[in-house]
């Protein structure tokens, strides 16, 4: 039976093939974010005087907490009860899993450990880090739906998405309700850096970031299918109990007055 409205959606998550290997969407769009965050903070480095060489330091410190957070987000977060009993299987990220809020906190941690290393404030440089962040996570989420994976509930919208791959249910879209809103939260943290002061008042754009990002999260997960079974019956799932904390995080961050810009 064919879908009474919205978009028909069956794209192939697979770019081409190399022998046995596949090249996927996802995978370029997961690299377009770090290849962009590169850029980014090259300018930032460069606009306000810091070594232009850290550039390549911090791309490799937030890489390792991005795949490895993510990772054990996925692990721990949302199926332990099958990693618990197939601990081998952790190490093959390939296969798909990644949580963004353990993504986050893994970049938090690593970037604390950079900014040890280099002697820099853990918030000067999660300020920066965030914003190319806030991109990355609009790529992710396209490559989320390419791959027709984490999208929404049954919906009558007009602008419905039919997962072929998954059903013949009409779904919202909510892969592209999160990367519209990523993209938006990009261009606001651009517009904060460049064009005011913010970035002097150390802790302002992460906290915004936090905010606006897991904000949206919370309200977006309504929406949004179960990632795991045990959440049926939870009142709130899983992304929004663990946006619930990061968003006052930020909150507290946005309302900070801290003793010295």
């Amino acid at each position: 039976m064919e879908p009474k409205n919205g978009i028909v959606w069956n794209a192939d998550p697979i770019m081409f093939h190399i022998g046995e290997w596949s090249v996927r969407w996802y995978g370029l769009l997961y690299a377009l974010g770090f290849v962009a965050g590169i850029y980014i903070i090259t300018k930032m480095f460069k606009r306000e005087g810091v070594n232009k060489d850290l550039v390549d330091s911090l791309f490799l410190f937030v890489v390792i907490g991005t795949v490895i957070g993510a990772r054990l987000g996925h692990v721990f977060f949302y199926d332990w009860g099958y990693y618990s009993k197939h601990p081998v299987e952790i190490i093959k990220i390939w296969h798909g899993g990644l949580a963004s809020h353990g993504g986050a906190i893994g970049i938090f941690l690593m970037g604390w450990l950079w900014s040890k290393k280099y002697k820099k404030s853990i918030l000067w440089t999660a300020d920066r880090v965030v914003v190319p962040a806030a991109l990355a996570g609009a790529f992710i989420r396209t490559g989320n739906l390419i791959n027709s994976e984490i999208y929404g509930t049954a919906a009558s919208v007009p602008w419905a998405f039919t997962f072929i791959r998954e059903d013949n249910i009409p779904r919202h879209p909510t892969q592209i309700y999160e990367a519209l809103a990523y993209l938006l939260i990009f261009a606001f943290l651009m517009y904060m850096y460049w064009k005011t002061d913010i970035r002097l008042k150390e802790g302002k754009l992460f906290g915004w970031f936090m905010l606006l990002v897991f904000g949206f999260r919370f309200f977006v997960e309504f929406l949004k299918v179960d990632q795991s079974a045990f959440e049926a019956h939870m009142a709130l799932n899983m992304g929004q109990l663990l946006s619930i904390p990061l968003a006052l995080t930020g909150l507290f961050f946005v309302l900070w007055k801290p003793k010295k810009a």
